[in-house]
This record gives C-alpha cells, sequence and structure tokens, in this order.
C-alpha cells in the first residue's frame, strides 16, 4: 500500500488512503460470532485507525452522508464491518491501514491548527509540506496550538491514538515556556497545584515555577494533563500576568528539544510502540 502523499492537494482536500481491493460485504452479509453479533468492529473505529479522522469526525462525516460502503451510503456510525474493503469517503476507496506512526513538528507562531482557512490564513500543513517526505502518510494533529503559541504538535495518522492522548483521562502531561510580565510570586504559582477556577472553568493542578526574571518580566514553565482551550493564558492572565509568548517544549515523554521551528521528524517505532502499551485504556 502507497501512503497519501503529502501534496498541495492532499493538504487542502481529503484524499484517502488508496489500494482498495476487492468488494467489501455488505454489514447484513458480515457474518456473526455464536452470540449472534456481527463480526468486527464499528467502521468509524476501523476507519479511525485507517487515519482518516477520528472516531468524532469520522462519526460526522457519516452524519454528512460522506461514507459508503459498496456505493451505500451509511446513515449509522454504529455499522459493524471486518474491513474496510469496499469502503468509500468522498467517493474514494479507504485501503488498509498504515502501522501507526507519530511526528513531532515544531509549530511556528502565525500557524492554525487547522486543515484550512476560508479566510485564507497559512496552516501547519503549509509549513508540514516542506517539513517531510512526499511519501508521509495524512497525518492528524494531537490536540491544538492557538495562533498564536508555538513549540511542539505531535502528528498521527492513526485517529485511535490521536484520540486517546487528547483525552484528560489519559493523564498526559504538557509542558509550556510562557514569558510574562507583571508582578508574581512562587508562592503564588505553587498555589496552582490545588487548581484554580477562572470565569466559571475550572482547571486541574498545574505545575509552575519561575525560571529567570528580569525585572517585572519572567519566565515560567508550567505543566499541566488537562489542555483545555487556552488554559495557559487563561491562568496566567487571571493572575495578572501578560503573556508575550507561549511555547509548548514536551506532549508526554516527547520533547521539543532542539527541533528547528517550522520543521518535523518522524519518532522512533520502538518509542512509539513503548508509549502507546502504556496508556491508560480509554
Amino acid at each position: 500500500m502507497q501512503p497519501q502523499q503529502l501534496s498541495a492537494d492532499a493538504m487542502s482536500d481529503y484524499d484517502p488512503l488508496k489500494n482498495s481491493a476487492s468488494p467489501a460485504k455488505t454489514p447484513e452479509a458480515a457474518g456473526s460470532d455464536p452470540s449472534g453479533r456481527p463480526e468486527g468492529e464499528r467502521i468509524a473505529k476501523l476507519l479511525a485507525r485507517a487515519g482518516v479522522a477520528s472516531r468524532r469526525e469520522v462519526e460526522r462525516m457519516i452524519g454528512d452522508g460522506r461514507i459508503a460502503i459498496d456505493g451505500k451510503v451509511l446513515d449509522t456510525p454504529a455499522t459493524i464491518i471486518p474491513h474496510l474493503r469496499g469502503v468509500t469517503v468522498d467517493g474514494k476507496p479507504v485501503g488498509k491501514p498504515d502501522r501507526t506512526r507519530l511526528y513531532r513538528f515544531h509549530k511556528p507562531e502565525g500557524l492554525l491548527t487547522a486543515e484550512r482557512d476560508f479566510s485564507g490564513r497559512p496552516t501547519i500543513y503549509t509549513a508540514l509540506r516542506n517539513a517531510l517526505p512526499a511519501d508521509t502518510p495524512r497525518l492528524m494533529p494531537v490536540g491544538r496550538l492557538d495562533l498564536n503559541t508555538e513549540g511542539l504538535l505531535l502528528m498521527t495518522n492513526d485517529g485511535e491514538l490521536k484520540r486517546a492522548m487528547e483525552l484528560p483521562s489519559s493523564g498526559i502531561p504538557r509542558t509550556y515556556r510562557a514569558r510574562t510580565f507583571g508582578d508574581i510570586s512562587q508562592a503564588q504559582l505553587e498555589d496552582l497545584m490545588d487548581g484554580i477556577e477562572v470565569e466559571g472553568v475550572r482547571y486541574g493542578p498545574i505545575d509552575a515555577n519561575l525560571e529567570r526574571r528580569t525585572g517585572r518580566n519572567q519566565w515560567i514553565e508550567l505543566t499541566l494533563a488537562e489542555g483545555k482551550n487556552r488554559e495557559v493564558r487563561r491562568v496566567l492572565e487571571h493572575l495578572g500576568l501578560k503573556v508575550s509568548r507561549l511555547i509548548r517544549t514536551a506532549y508526554g515523554p516527547f520533547p521539543l528539544a532542539d527541533l528547528p521551528r517550522g520543521q518535523a521528524d518522524e519518532l522512533k517505532k520502538q518509542d512509539v510502540d513503548r508509549f502507546r502499551s502504556g496508556l491508560k485504556k480509554v
């Protein structure tokens, strides 16, 4: 199976993996186990594993009538199938899943974590086209980084792994460095270990430490396990600080290290397998 090319068209429009084989059995003909239940797995799970999208996104695609089996449009994500033969997305066949792959990308400030932007702003895929080989499979971001946040963004071809890594219940720590302006003490930062509520939103424990200070400017390192929308910025602004720069430096055991801005690389298979085997079941 040839993985999808990271061409300009593939970045702007969905292009599923190719090399479809013989037609699939319909869900009714897929067979059943001795208990009477159909054999196989939910189609949303299989498509997520194949790198089409996350399970939730696949369910939305089914609701939009974009997914079919042997030409018959699906109307429910509960469909059980034994394989992806005969499955199409937007009329294009879906091939066998590639092995799970995970990449680091040093996201620059000013890029959207999205496939496309209708107002024409550049996205992470604009940079990824030049940062990865042409035979790289279609990748999805693990979580998001705001437009003005830079640093480590993990990318994977496996929708199931993406979902597991994003869920707060997985407890995966994310580490950031923030350049801030204002008055703050280490004692105030240590109070964040008890969690904090900002404008009705409750945030969990944050391990925050002053790194260095020049006048009223300082760098603060923060580690948290939730990753709610704009969490770091909102918490620091609630403490009276102005954030002028925010960099994610690690996600779980994977550091940004010295990866150049705008560049990407693939993590070693053994490291990904070891990490995945230790993930909490979700």
